[in-house]
Formats: structure tokens, C-alpha cells, sequence
């Protein structure tokens, strides 16, 4: 048997462990205790003992932007025509503080609505939110004001 051969039967043998493991688990789309008193998610992943990897907590983030960015354009008809920079903002704080936390921001909202960007950073600096996270809140204000994020273009590395 070469060597093709055997990654061949390791794939057969990875997809059988898919279907049945998915099969055994189960899925379970909210963290849980499993049997083993080990806090679990999805089909059975030990977040105690394995966590989650750096590609595998990217994936979860780009799929929270892609959701949070649906939700903001279905509820704000203005979010699509801010700039890049002012969309980010509002994905930023919408994610940090959920769509219901976002929500509270109406003063912010109706000067976005007006293009009063130096009013809609004063109202994200005058929250309790602002005293909770500081220089996030700082730097995003900063970014609605301008309608620039440049340092954020490219690939963060940890």
C-alpha cells in the first residue's frame, strides 16, 4: 500500500467519523454540560480541554460580521450608504453590545441619519458603554467623526 493509498483510506475513515460522530453528538448550537461535566458546543467540542483554535475563532468572527452587517442593514435604512469606516463602527458597536444594545444609541442613530457625525461620536462618548470599553470607544468615535478606519485595512495578526 504507498502512501496515496493510505491518505485515501484516512479520508474514507474522517468522513465516516464525520457522519457518525454528527450521528452520535448530536448538535447543539448553545454551550452545554455534557456527561462528562465538560462545558460543550456544537456536535460535542470540549471547550475546557480543546478551546478553540485561532482559524476556528476567525471563522466564528467573520460569520458574526456577516450576521450583525445583515441585521444592521435590515434595520437602519442608512447603514448602506455610510462610508466603509462609519459601516465598521456601527458592525463594531453592534457587535460589542448586540443588536438590542445598539439599539438604545437613538440619539446617535438620528444624527447618522442627519450626516451630524461630530453629534453621533458625541453621543457614543457620552454612554455608559464609552465608561465600559475606553479606548474602543475613543477610537470608534474618532472613526465616525472622520469617516476614516485606514489603520484597520489589510490582516490584523495576533
Amino acid at each position: 500500500m504507498g502512501i496515496g493509498d493510505k491518505m485515501t483510506k484516512f479520508k474514507d475513515a474522517e468522513l465516516m467519523a464525520l457522519n457518525g460522530l454528527k450521528m452520535d453528538e448530536g448538535f447543539k448550537s448553545r454551550a452545554y454540560t455534557c456527561t462528562a461535566g465538560k462545558l460543550t458546543v456544537g456536535y460535542g467540542r470540549n471547550l475546557e480541554d480543546r478551546g478553540l483554535s485561532i482559524a476556528e475563532a476567525k471563522l466564528l468572527l467573520k460569520n458574526d460580521i456577516k450576521n450583525t452587517t445583515r441585521l444592521l442593514n435590515d434595520r437602519y435604512g442608512w447603514f448602506h450608504v455610510l462610508s466603509e469606516a462609519r459601516q465598521y463602527v456601527c458592525i463594531n458597536m453592534a457587535f460589542n453590545l448586540g443588536m438590542a444594545g445598539f439599539d438604545t444609541f437613538k440619539k446617535m442613530h438620528a444624527a447618522i441619519l442627519l450626516g451630524e457625525f461630530e453629534i453621533a461620536a458625541k453621543e457614543m462618548l457620552d454612554s455608559k458603554w464609552a465608561t465600559q470599553v475606553g479606548d474602543r470607544a475613543r477610537r470608534l468615535a474618532v472613526a465616525m467623526l472622520h469617516g476614516k478606519a485606514d489603520q484597520l485595512k489589510g490582516d490584523y495578526n495576533e
